[in-house]
């Protein structure tokens, strides 16, 4: 793993929470997208194991593979200068138990240049947490909602059992994750766990009350075309790549079809004929 000078350290991100700094993240997948990131100033990168739904287009994200999250990390790793790069371990490693998961975790350290992993874990699975933290592999928890674990909760449901979230977060927290991830948490319980912990939490779908926030680049600009009403409760649009990219597209054929593309202008004029 390279360590790259002027880079974000997962201790620079823990003393942004103490100096009540919000902590900006985005989800991205490829080369360009980090670049874009890391130069508006997004203090975190995630490859997220979501690229199975956004980018590959699946139904879940449990057919993702380690092989895949490492093709699109080293990517995002190498757009990415000052952005701390955060990589998902996909479904099942860390479901199989500490020694599977350090195996993994290690493998993208090695193969990429991300900092850190990012591991879906409650009280259950702190255990695994620690057996990676202890590898020397810094872990990005992520409690609340489980895409992982889909098949086994019956749906994307909102999280409002406060008794569980608090234990979830605090064994995940004490297992030595330097922050954690909440999703779609009732808002107020995500506030009051973000003040009963030490480390930043990063919300998505979990409310203002966070340390920071976490969205998907193709969500934030409507790269997949979603109706107004199809748009993630969570998430807002700030440009809509997808009618920019439409049009382009059109005007793009309908040139092509005229014959307006290519002019002189896009074109090798002939080399001159010496006399």
């Amino acid at each position: 793993m390279a360590n790259k000078s002027g880079a974000l350290s997962v201790l620079k991100i823990a003393k942004m929470k103490e100096a009540g700094e919000k902590i900006a993240m985005v989800t991205a997948y490829d080369f360009p997208t980090a670049q874009m990131a890391d130069a508006a100033g997004l203090d975190m990168i995630l490859v997220g194991d979501s690229v199975g739904t956004v980018v590959q287009g699946r139904a879940t994200t449990l057919g993702v593979t380690l092989d895949e999250m490492i093709y699109h990390s080293k990517m995002v790793a190498k757009g990415a200068k000052r952005a701390l790069v955060v990589v998902d371990i996909p479904f099942p490693y860390c479901q199989l138990g500490p020694a599977e998961a350090v195996r993994a975790c290690a493998r993208v350290l090695l193969e990429t240049e991300a900092t850190a992993v990012k591991i879906e874990a409650g009280a259950s699975r702190a255990d695994t947490v620690r057996a990676v933290v202890e590898a020397g592999i810094p872990v990005l928890g992520h409690c609340g909602l489980a895409p992982q674990s889909i098949k086994a909760t019956g749906g994307y449901i909102i999280q409002r059992d406060v008794d569980k979230l608090v234990a979830d977060c605090l064994a995940i927290q004490d297992a030595g994750a330097f922050a954690i991830v909440l999703e779609c948490v009732q808002s107020d319980l995500a506030e009051e766990i973000s003040k009963k912990l030490r480390v930043p939490t990063v919300g998505i779908g979990s409310g203002a009350g966070c340390d920071g926030q976490v969205l998907v680049f193709h969500d934030l600009f409507n790269y997949t075309n979603k109706e107004p009403n199809e748009t993630p409760k969570h998430a807002r649009v700030y440009c809509d790549l997808h009618k920019l990219i439409d049009k382009g597209f059109r005007e793009y054929v309908a040139d092509v079809k005229s014959g307006a593309f290519p002019s002189a202008a896009e074109s090798f004029a002939p080399k001159p004929v010496r006399s």
